[in-house]
């Protein structure tokens, strides 16, 4: 027997005995362990962004048990169990890949993308373009995927040229309200307007605004632990080096000057 399917069987039978006799797991409803799944996801993309295969697959395995979790209180209660999910993606891969189970031709990943939104919009007549876009995800990548959404029916700008003039175009504005007193509801507004660009123009250059800001988190982070680490030397609190010595500090940990023992 296939050791995928093995394990699989493997792990739900685990879940009936845990939901069955233990106190914590017997008591849990779908309401209880959002929150704790939207913590896993969260520890997965993290493991993702440092390219942790390891860790990848412990947190994969992670939200595995969430999903089996959640079949079997689905199940508990008689609205559908782990056959039904299993089957129901199935059917989805199938019908949105016409190119592999049909006769569909496609030339790129771009028309597989278009032809996904179309099928959804066939499928389900009352359907937005922008339904499958949680309002809770956060509002960077909420920005990508909206556009994403919307390119794949044809609203976007012909080339990263045209869209990278929108991010302009903004900037232009929100520089032109800056300019204006009592203008906070105004720069606000316009300042949104540019990050969202932003946010569309890394559809046209492949780059996933998401990833990319929580990769300058991480870097901003690390360098700013040098900057207190060489603050410590000096048996200082950060809060009292002059900025010339931040500065200093900033560059030693961008690799721009080497390490000195002041920032003289």
């Amino acid at each position: 027997m296939d050791e995928r399917l093995v394990a699989f069987k493997r792990l739900l039978d685990i879940m009936d005995a845990v939901r069955a006799g233990c106190p914590w797991d017997s008591t849990q409803t779908i309401h209880s362990l959002r929150h704790l799944t939207i913590e896993e996801t969260y520890e997965l993309s993290q493991a993702i962004l440092n390219d942790d295969l390891n860790e990848v697959k412990k947190e994969l395995g992670d939200l595995m048990l969430h999903i089996v979790f959640y079949a079997k209180i689905g199940q508990e209660q008689d609205v559908f169990d782990i056959a039904d999910v299993l089957n129901g993606i199935c059917d989805k891969m199938v019908v949105r890949h016409p190119h592999i189970f049909g006769t569909e031709k496609v030339e790129n990943a771009e028309q597989v993308e278009q032809n996904w939104e179309r099928i959804k919009l066939e499928r389900e007549h009352n359907r937005s373009v922008l339904g499958g876009v949680p309002d809770g995800l956060p509002s960077l990548l909420k920005a990508y995927r909206m556009h994403q959404k919307t390119a794949g029916v044809g609203f976007r700008w012909p080339d990263a040229e045209q869209a990278w003039q929108k991010v302009e175009e903004e900037k232009a504005e929100l520089f032109a309200e800056l300019q204006k007193p009592d203008n906070a509801e105004r720069i606000e507004e316009e300042y949104g307007d540019l990050l969202f660009a932003l946010a569309a123009y890394g559809n046209y250059i492949g780059v996933n605004p998401d990833d990319a800001l929580e990769k300058t988190d991480k870097k901003f982070r690390q360098r700013f632990a040098h900057v207190e680490q060489r603050a410590r030397e000096q048996g200082k609190g950060v809060q009292h080096l002059t900025i010339e010595e931040m500065i200093a500090y900033w560059k030693e940990a961008k690799g721009e000057m080497p390490h000195a023992e002041s920032a003289e």
